[in-house]
């Protein structure tokens, strides 16, 4: 592939996803801490040990309002996820770039199949690149919600197993819940809200995408039969693509009608 990106701007898009991908992921959690209240929350251990901590002092209050540690931890969070959603749609952006340069390449003749390898790799580093920025958009809307597969996560003993066991039995009757529960299910809700909207919007953007691909290949001559052969392969791309973002959109609208089973599956371990 380097051989096929040696001059610009190929060298330069390469460079500069590889100096992404680095930042992608050694920079989110030094960059979030260095926040108000964030120091030492980079580490995941100690992350994982404040979460569940402030976590139990919040259960214990019987409010619906977050306490001052809980507060801190969230906002990390949040911090968190924007640094990271921010570096990885500059990452999607350079491999955009790159597979406009490889496709490009590709239309020339001559060309060995190496390049269109290198095409298919860095459309498949481009979908990753899309679901993360997805998720972190998800996450810095609803980071309380998106903490909670940490605080779950394992097997909690002691005062966090007896909190989550009362969580888990609340959620399991029904009815009305203590404001700490309410308050959990109201965010896992927005969590998957926010989803629903992020995937709605994307599967109108690769709608759109496979659409113009089609008009493109439908005007392209029948004798330009390599151009024809790649836009009709990024249009079914776009297009299977949409209909997966569809799926999710159908999947997150139907927990956020009603989230707290799913929030009872979480707690359970089964989500």
């Amino acid at each position: 592939m380097h051989a096929l990106l040696s001059r610009r701007p190929g060298r330069t898009l390469t460079g500069l996803v590889l100096a992404l991908g680095a930042a992608f992921v050694l920079a989110p959690g030094p960059l979030a801490a260095a926040g108000s209240g964030g120091g030492g929350l980079a580490d995941q251990g100690r992350l994982s040990s404040s979460l569940r901590g402030a976590f139990l002092d919040y259960w214990r209050s019987g409010d619906r309002d977050l306490p001052p540690d809980l507060t801190r931890v969230v906002d990390f969070w949040l911090r968190y996820h924007v640094v990271k959603g921010a570096i990885a749609a500059l990452l999607l952006a350079a491999l955009a770039g790159l597979g406009v340069v490889l496709y490009r390449r590709y239309l020339r003749p001559g060309r060995r199949p190496a390049t269109l390898a290198a095409g298919t790799l860095v459309s498949l580093l481009g979908l990753l690149a899309l679901a993360t920025v997805m998720a972190n958009v998800q996450g810095a809307v609803a980071p309380f919600a998106s903490l909670l597969p940490i605080l779950a996560d394992g097997t909690p003993d002691g005062p966090l197993a007896d909190a989550l066991a009362q969580a888990r039995q609340r959620l399991a009757e029904g009815g009305h819940n203590p404001p700490a529960v309410q308050a959990m299910v109201a965010d896992f809700g927005r969590y998957h809200e926010a989803m629903a909207v992020i995937a709605a919007v994307v599967a109108v953007a690769l709608v759109a995408a496979s659409v113009l691909l089609w008009r493109r290949f439908a005007r392209t001559a029948r004798s330009d039969g390599r151009a024809r052969r790649g836009l009709g392969a990024l249009g079914t791309a776009s297009a299977l693509v949409s209909l997966a973002a569809l799926v999710i959109v159908v999947a997150n609208t139907s927990v956020a009608a009603d989230p707290a089973p799913a929030l009872l599956a979480l707690f359970d371990g089964g989500w």
